[in-house]
C-alpha cells in the first residue's frame, strides 16, 4: 500500500503556547509581584488577546507595539500578537517620548499596549502616529475607557477564548526590536518565527534549561537579554518570574523565595546584586545556571560572581540582530578573559581593513553567521547592506562592528568597539585594555575609557569613574594606572561620576560620553 507524503514541521513559538497550555494546565508559567498565570490561563489569555486584535483589524504582518513596564501581561501580549499573526514591537522606555513616536511611525503600528505610567507619557501624542488607530491600556483605571483607548481587562474579556487559528509561516516576521534608541535614528531589527525559535533550541542549550528551571527576568521585557529566559521557559515548559524593575535586594529575596535556577543578566546587575546587603551564596544556592551578556564581564568581577554564585556562569556575547558564543565554565580556566566559541549552529571569521580573512591569533573585525540572523534592519535597505558581508562564496556575514580576536584554539577574545578603539599617534589604541587595568583599583566600581580630542596626538585617552561606596581621588587612580599600563596607553585625565549612561542592555553608551566631555 502506497503511504501519502504529508508535511510535519517543528512547533513555532505561538504553537508552544498551545501545547504547553493542553498538556501542562496548572503547571506555573508566569509570577510576578501581584500574581501567578498557570500554562492554561496563558494560552487562553493570548488566545483573547489575539481575537481582540483580529476584530481590531490586525492581520498577518501588521505591527503591534508594546510600552509596558515588566508583569506578566507583557509576556501574554507577545503570545497573543503572535497568535494572531502580528509582529512584536517592544519599546525601551528609556527613550523619549519623541524617540517612541517615531519608532511607531517606521514601524506602521496600529495597535498599542500600554501600562498606566507609560500611556500617561504619551497620551498627549496619541494622534501623531497615522497608522495607530487604538490604544490599549492594562491595568487601566475605571471608566478610562473611549473610541481610541480601551481598558484591557473590559477588552479581552469581551473576546471569544477559541484559539484563532491563524495560519503563521516559517517567514513570517515575528518581531521588530529597535536598536538603543537613546540617540540617533534607532534600526528597527527584524526577525522571522522559525529563525527566532531556533535561536531558543541554541540558548536553551548554552543555558543548560530543563522542565524543571525556574528563570527569574530582571530586565525590561522590551529588551533581547529578557526575552532570552522569557522564551527558554516556553520551550522548556518552565516557570518564568518576571520582575516588575531591577532591584538588587529584591532579587535575592525572588531568588531565595521562588528558588530559582536560571537567570540572564548584564555585567553590571551582577555588580549590584553581591553589593546588596542581603546577598549570600546561601541566599542564591538554587541557582543552577546564570548567563551575562549586554557586555564584557571584567575579570575581577567574573571571578567574584564564580565565587560566590557557586553555580554555572556562562558569559555570552551576542547580537540582537543574531548571534552567539558562549564561554562554559569547563572553558574557563586560562581563558576567563574570553568569550567563548559559537553557540552550535553559529560560526565567524575576522576581516582586516580591506575585507581579507584573517587566520587565528590575529586582531580584526568580528564577521558573524547564524541560522537566526536578522533578515534585515526594517525600512533600512542602506543600513542592512552596511552590515552584511559577502565572501567568495557567496554566503553572507554580519559585521559586529566589534574588534576580536581567535586563540589558536578558537575562543574569542573581545578587544574593544571598532568605533570605540583610539587613534593616537597614528597608533590603535584599545579602550577595553586599559579599562580591565583601572578596574583593578579598589577605589573603583565602573569605568569607561574615551578618546577624546588632542592637538599633539589627534586623540588621547581619558577614564571616567564611578567610584565604590568610599569614593576615590582621580589624580591618584590616573597616577596608578599610568604606572601599569604601556607607553602609549596613559590616561591623560580621570574624572568622577555619579553612574554611567548605559543602553536597556546594560552597555555603557560611551556615544554619549563623549558628547558629553566634549561639549563640557
Amino acid at each position: 500500500m502506497a503511504h501519502t507524503e504529508f508535511d510535519v514541521k517543528a512547533p513555532l513559538m505561538h504553537d508552544l503556547v498551545r501545547l504547553n497550555g493542553r498538556w501542562m494546565p496548572g503547571k506555573p508559567a508566569f509570577i510576578d509581584h501581584e500574581k501567578t498565570h498557570c500554562w492554561a490561563e496563558v494560552d487562553r489569555f493570548s488566545n483573547q488577546i489575539a481575537n481582540g486584535l483580529r476584530a481590531l483589524g490586525v492581520e498577518r504582518g501588521d505591527s503591534v507595539a508594546i510600552v509596558m513596564t515588566s508583569c506578566v501581561e507583557y509576556a501574554e501580549i507577545i503570545y497573543g500578537i503572535w497568535k494572531a499573526g502580528g509582529v512584536v514591537v517592544p519599546l525601551n522606555l528609556a527613550v523619549t517620548e519623541e524617540g517612541l513616536i517615531g519608532m511607531k511611525q517606521d514601524a506602521s503600528v496600529k495597535v498599542c499596549f500600554y501600562t498606566p505610567d507609560q500611556f500617561q507619557r504619551l497620551e498627549p501624542y496619541i494622534d501623531q502616529v497615522p497608522s495607530l488607530h487604538t490604544h490599549i491600556v492594562v491595568n487601566a483605571p475605571s471608566g478610562s475607557s473611549s473610541e481610541k483607548v480601551l481598558s484591557y481587562s473590559n477588552w479581552i474579556n469581551a473576546q471569544s477564548i477559541d484559539n484563532p487559528m491563524v495560519t503563521i509561516a516559517d517567514t513570517d516576521a515575528c518581531n521588530i526590536i529597535y536598536s538603543s534608541g537613546t540617540t540617533g535614528r534607532p534600526k528597527g531589527i527584524k526577525h522571522v518565527h522559525r529563525r527566532r525559535i531556533q535561536a531558543l533550541y541554541e540558548l536553551a542549550l548554552m543555558h543548560r534549561y530543563h522542565f524543571g528551571a525556574v528563570s527569574l527576568v530582571a530586565i525590561g521585557l522590551y529588551s533581547n537579554i529578557a526575552w532570552a529566559p522569557l522564551l527558554c521557559s516556553l520551550l522548556t515548559g518552565g516557570t518564568c518570574i518576571i520582575q516588575k524593575e531591577f532591584n538588587p535586594a529584591h532579587w535575592v529575596d525572588l531568588v531565595s523565595t521562588h528558588k530559582v535556577t536560571h537567570t540572564m543578566m548584564a555585567p553590571i546587575m551582577f555588580q549590584r546584586i553581591l553589593e546588596a546587603d542581603n546577598f549570600s551564596s546561601e541566599a542564591v544556592a538554587s541557582l543552577q545556571a546564570v548567563v551575562s551578556g549586554g557586555s564584557p564581564l571584567f575579570e575581577k568581577l567574573k571571578q567574584d560572581v564564580t565565587e560566590k554564585f557557586n553555580c554555572a556562569v556562562i558569559e555570552l556575547y551576542g547580537l540582537t540582530e543574531g548571534f552567539l558564543t558562549s564561554l562554559q565554565p569547563e572553558d574557563t580556566v586560562g581563558r576567563i578573559t574570553s568569550v567563548g566559541k559559537p553557540v552550535i549552529g553559529n560560526d565567524y571569521i575576522l576581516l582586516d581593513e580591506d575585507d581579507r580573512e584573517l587566520a587565528w591569533d590575529n586582531v580584526g573585525e568580528i564577521c558573524v553567521h547564524s541560522i537566526h540572523m536578522m533578515t534585515e534592519y526594517h525600512n533600512r535597505p542602506d543600513a542592512t547592506d552596511e552590515v552584511m558581508y559577502i565572501d567568495e562564496r557567496g554566503k553572507h556575514w554580519l559585521r559586529t562592528g566589534d574588534i576580536g580576536r581567535i586563540d589558536a584554539e578558537g575562543f574569542l577574545y573581545i578587544t574593544d568597539r571598532k568605533k570605540d578603539m583610539i587613534l593616537s599617534g597614528g597608533q590603535n589604541i584599545f579602550p577595553a585594555d586599559i579599562e580591565s587595568v583601572i578596574i583593578q583599583h579598589p577605589d573603583v566600581s565602573e569605568v569607561a575609557v574615551i578618546g577624546v580630542p588632542d592637538e599633539t596626538w589627534g586623540e588621547t585617552p581619558i577614564a571616567l569613574i564611578v567610584p565604590t561606596a568610599g569614593g576615590a581621588d582621580a589624580e591618584a587612580i590616573k597616577l596608578w594606572t599610568n604606572e601599569r599600563v604601556g607607553k602609549r596607553q596613559r590616561i591623560r585625565d580621570a574624572y568622577i561620576r555619579r553612574d554611567m549612561p548605559r543602553n536597556p542592555n546594560g552597555k555603557i553608551l560611551k556615544r554619549e560620553l563623549r558628547t558629553e566631555f566634549i561639549e563640557g
